[in-house]
């Protein structure tokens, strides 16, 4: 097992890239917000990421033996190993007994970047296709439970086919009864308070991993050419979706900042290289929230990435760091 700083060593062999046949429809999208469409043949020469399941270190050989290839280990993200673009892991039973997670290093990023300590009180919000919460059948919040109704199934297949559109509603996950949510009606969760009412308590750190077009996960984008380009019509290319999309980015940018505590810190993500997803969204949300300041992500000093074009965010894309795109932003909640 070797250690690199970036994903694969320069000198090893990688396919060759290949040059996805864009339409045009999508060429304009790139156009439209200033993206190089040339990063979309890079997918046979940026490397796949895997996250190993602490404890499981001693097992690296075995599941070395079992992918058939060398886990590299990346020196600036504890636990995560880059390996071919090519390797297959879901049928790996190191990946069906939970040893490894498939995972974007660039996600693993946002995660660091929050810096949980021992103790902390975490939130976790996002937005998935579809946009229903599984609990939205009665309006008090329950606990979590993996066990899932034939509706929520059925909510669940139709997003994935693409037949639901995106709702405005934030889709809160919260993992046990002590996770502060557990208990609440929905209108106590989302009700609107005066932006100058000190939040006395809260989350220490709450992450938004919003949903997006996705147009930075190069790989997603070139399953399109077997799901077809219709359907990334639909999905991403879309004018109504795009508005409400970032609207939606907005929202639960907001409503995350709402539960998280004074003192709290919050991380802004998304997979999209577009400015007016990530910068767009946030200075909008900036400007509308004083008690917010952008805050340095001091241990990102030695990630390979470059600046956003807000000072103190970040920004990374198969170029520069041999991951998929990712936007990060680092926001730290005031006493006013």
């Amino acid at each position: 097992m070797d250690s690199v700083e970036n994903g694969l060593s320069s000198h090893e062999t990688v396919e060759q890239d290949v040059t996805l046949p864009l339409p045009d429809a999508f060429l304009d999208f790139l156009e439209e917000n200033g993206l190089d469409p040339s990063i979309y043949s890079m997918a046979n020469s940026t490397p796949r990421y895997i996250r190993l399941k602490p404890g499981c270190e001693d097992e690296l050989t075995e599941i070395e033996a079992e992918l058939k290839c060398e886990l590299k280990k990346v020196v600036w993200l504890p636990g995560f190993f880059a390996i071919p673009p090519h390797i297959q892991i879901a049928g790996s039973k190191s990946y069906q007994l939970g040893k490894i997670y498939g995972m974007d290093a660039a996600s693993g990023a946002a995660v660091l970047a929050l810096n949980v300590l021992s103790g902390d009180h975490v939130l976790d919000l996002c937005a998935a296709p579809g946009g229903a919460n599984s609990e939205r059948s009665t309006d008090r919040l329950l606990e979590w439970t993996s066990k899932r109704t034939w509706k929520d199934r059925r909510r669940a297949s139709k997003a994935r086919n693409g037949t639901d559109l995106v709702t405005s509603d934030p889709e809160l996950i919260f993992y046990g009864r002590h996770s502060g949510v557990v208990g609440l009606c929905r209108n106590q969760l989302f009700r609107r308070v005066d932006d100058n009412e000190p939040s006395t308590s809260g989350y220490d750190k709450v992450l938004v991993d919003a949903e997006c077009t996705h147009d930075g996960s190069i790989k997603h984008i070139q399953k399109y050419e077997f799901w077809g380009w219709k359907t990334l019509q639909r999905r991403v290319l879309d004018a109504e979706r795009t508005d409400n999309l970032l609207n939606l980015q907005l929202q639960l940018l907001t409503n995350g900042f709402r539960l998280l505590r004074v003192g709290g810190s919050l991380v802004y993500s998304t997979c999209s290289l577009t400015v007016v997803q990530n910068e767009g969204v946030v200075e909008q949300f900036l400007s509308r929230n004083p008690s917010a300041e952008l805050q340095q992500i001091d241990i990102a000093d030695d990630w390979p990435c470059r600046s956003g074009r807000i000072p103190k965010t970040l920004r990374f894309d198969p170029t520069t760091s041999q991951t998929s795109g990712l936007f990060i932003a680092k926001i730290f909640k005031l006493a006013t």
